[in-house]
């Protein structure tokens, strides 16, 4: 379906020229890395103005944004977490564009606003990013963050009269707040403020994010006064993490250098040291002592009774364990939990005094089960339908826990579970109802796809019911497969509409990358076998169109962050194979993005264009280093072009920086479209350059409403999809 665009014309500079590992490799859009030049506005302008051109030609644009609008307006919470005798949860009322934090003096009493992210700004792009109160609910630290940037300040206030305290704590990313158990202050990670010199507009700016150091605030203080308790400068990438134990005597320091989930572990008996005040004018650091002090595993604390420490791992156990150690012997570990055989130990809380509630992750799925601290031993299983747990909330020291559930068909239901008796006792505490969805309308499947080494890879199907497989129907793929994180059943809003009233399929495909079976599942798509994960999701598009779901002109293919790289680099290996490309905020540059913000973290993941054998792999599937025109290539006779794409990113995302999409924009409009005369592309190339937003966290409502209407109007016309009343 072509839609030949008058795209803008955009300078090549062919001097700039790497050498790596002696394979010279152009890079003529260079000049798009920075945001700040009038040649990039200039660009950024002119193809945001085309993108708008063309959505007004979509004729389901506004119709989509009309139901999104009206399926988005219904009540959404939070599991409710205690602080001392206080509860606390956020809600939205529908259209709102931040949610807001709740405190209630019991359970059953009145809920009033404790803080509401949506006044700090008309647009609603400021966010609260964490919200942590003191053990005894008298404070709170709450994080704020503009624009999606992930960059956060974080304030304190009294919670009894909401008053704020003067002092406000800046240079804060990717860090918790862990407050101590006399409540004086808390624990969080910050980066050093910029030099003289160095961009100042966080959220917009490229650097590095580099010497993360630990440092604990006391109320009342100004930020300069805070005691630096960890910082590792021969490690400059190392990030780091404190966490409290339940005895309030033992905190405990993650060391992280990446995105692979191993750590350090390092701990300090706060009762040694007479209080934190005694290192406020010192220049050493707080004396921990080092447990784990190599990145074989990954290690998180889970109970400490004394010096009994428990903790999840994956230490000789991809699929996670539960173990054991006195710190009186520290080289003694002893398995709690074993290893399951199929499924992977998710999560491991302790409630209840001495039980366990733990989450396996089976087949994508969440199973829930109540053990025996000491021993490990199965008490119950827990009767939770095919879906996904979130959100569990629940103390040591008391008897009642919080869990949240979604599904594809369930919204979200939040259950409060009493563990005092002899069984636990679920009951529906919260019930998140959307207007007029209908959840007999749609069925799910799961199905097991074979790729091309045979692997088999779960792919989830929703769809109208009985539903007629003649390869009709628009259909909607989704994948990740990257540093571990796994892909699980949740409601969408959108993806329902999308069912509903244009007769799409909605897929979701557990390739290899994520972490669905465990660590050698990630290790089976990321660094030398990321090409794996692409096989598996080209081979579930294949399966969807041989079992007659759909064919590949109505075949759309869609992923955020590492799933944008997958998207993109799919299309250009088999652009034969997709009717549409929604590509979010993708890493596109696999040779240079090590060097933008938090980049190098990657690493783990995906290799790094400095050593020769790692360029290698990112050569052959960097989605900037292999747009190819398929007319050339004959690799099929149907189909001569690539197919309608709209990568989306946008200008306050500092985890993954805009310039990779709009390099790639610029190299596949040249390549594709404007560099000889009668391209065979007359499908659209375009982007959806979002303002004010950043890599997806923290967009208010409106934004989010406003992006799906876009992208899936975009789709819809390019499949060929009409509205269905």
């Amino acid at each position: 379906m072509g839609f030949p665009l008058e795209y803008p014309t955009c300078r090549r500079d062919q001097s700039v020229v790497d050498d790596y590992h002696g394979v010279k490799i152009t890079d003529p859009y260079r000049w798009l890395e920075d945001p700040d030049s009038d040649e990039t506005k200039e660009f950024v302008e002119k193809q945001a103005n085309l993108t708008e051109s063309l959505l007004n030609t979509c004729e389901t644009r506004e119709k989509l944004r009309c139901q999104l609008t009206k399926l988005f307006d219904h009540p959404r919470y939070s599991t409710p977490f205690k602080k001392g005798e206080k509860y606390f949860y956020f809600q939205n009322t529908g259209l709102q564009p931040q949610s807001v934090l709740y405190m209630q003096d019991n359970i059953d009493a009145e809920a009033e606003v404790l803080v509401d992210p949506n006044v700090f700004s008309e647009d609603g792009t400021v966010s609260l990013k964490i919200a942590a109160v003191s053990e005894d609910a008298k404070y709170l630290a709450y994080g704020l963050s503009s624009s999606g940037s992930d960059w956060v300040s974080i304030n304190v206030m009294r919670v009894e009269d909401k008053f704020l305290e003067p002092h406000t704590l800046s240079w804060v990313k990717f860090s918790s707040v862990t407050w101590t158990h006399d409540n004086k202050g808390f624990f969080y990670s910050r980066y050093p403020a910029p030099t003289q010199g160095e961009k100042l507009d966080a959220g917009t700016e490229t650097n590095s994010n580099l010497n993360q150091e630990l440092y604990y605030h006391f109320l009342g203080t100004e930020q300069s006064e805070d005691v630096l308790c960890w910082k590792d400068p021969e490690n400059p990438k190392f990030m780091f993490e404190a966490q409290i134990m339940d005895d309030g005597k033992h905190v405990l320091l993650y060391i992280q250098e990446s995105c692979d989930p191993v750590n350090k572990l390092y701990y300090c008996d706060l009762s040694t040291i007479n209080g934190l005040e005694g290192f406020k004018n010192r220049t050493d650091m707080l004396p921990f002592v080092k447990l784990v002090d190599h990145f074989d595993a990954s290690y998180r604390a889970v109970a400490n009774d004394g010096t009994q420490f428990t903790f999840l791992t994956n230490k000789d156990a991809p699929k996670y364990k539960l173990i054991r150690v006195d710190l009186k012997e520290p080289s003694v570990w002893t398995n709690v939990i074993e290893e399951s055989e199929k499924d992977v130990l998710e999560s491991a809380d302790v409630v209840n005094g001495n039980q366990i509630l733990v989450s396996y992750l089976s087949d994508a799925k969440n199973v829930l089960q109540l053990r025996e601290l000491k021993t490990g031993l199965l008490v119950h299983q827990l009767p939770i339908d095919i879906g996904t747990v979130y959100g569990i909330s629940g103390r040591r020291k008391d008897s009642e826990v919080f869990i949240g559930f979604t599904s594809f068909l369930t919204p979200g239901i939040i259950y409060r579970c009493h563990l005092a008796g002899d069984a636990p006792e679920m009951k529906m505490f919260r019930e998140i109802v959307v207007p007029g969805f209908d959840h007999t309308e749609f069925q799910v499947n799961q199905e097991f796809v074979p790729s091309k080494d045979g692997t088999r890879i779960p792919l989830f199907i929703v769809s109208k019911k009985n539903m007629i497989l003649d390869g009709s129907h628009p259909c909607l793929l989704y994948g990740y497969g990257g540093f571990n994180s796994s892909l699980t059943p949740s409601f969408s809003v959108s993806r329902t509409i999308l069912t509903r009233h244009l007769g799409a399929v909605f897929c979701m495909a557990n390739i290899r990358g994520g972490g669905e079976y465990g660590k050698e599942w990630h290790k089976a798509g990321s660094l030398a076998k990321k090409q794996n994960c692409f096989d598996d999701f080209i081979s579930a598009a294949e399966y969807l169109v041989s079992a007659g779901y759909t064919q590949s002109t109505k075949l759309c293919i869609e992923g955020a962050s590492n799933g944008g790289l997958l998207v993109a680099a799919c299309v250009n290996q088999r652009p034969d194979l997709f009717g549409c490309a929604l590509a979010h905020v993708g890493v596109m540059d696999m040779l240079r993005f090590h060097k933008f913000t938090i980049g190098h973290a990657w690493t783990s993941d995906f290799g790094c264009s400095d050593k020769e054998e790692q360029f290698q792999w990112l050569i052959k599937y960097s989605p900037l280093h292999n747009v190819k025109r398929p007319w050339e290539q004959h690799q099929n006779e149907k189909q001569h072009q690539y197919p309608p794409i709209m990568l989306l990113t946008a200008d306050h995302d500092d985890r993954v920086v805009p310039l990779h999409s709009l390099k790639l924009l610029a190299t596949m409009q040249y390549i594709l479209c404007t560099s000889l005369e009668n391209s065979p592309q007359t499908n659209p190339i375009i982007a959806r350059i979002d303002r004010k937003a950043g890599h997806g966290c923290g967009r208010p409502t409106q934004k989010r409403i406003d992006e799906a209407a876009d992208q899936y109007s975009f789709m819809a016309k390019m499949l060929g999809a009409s509205w269905i009343n």
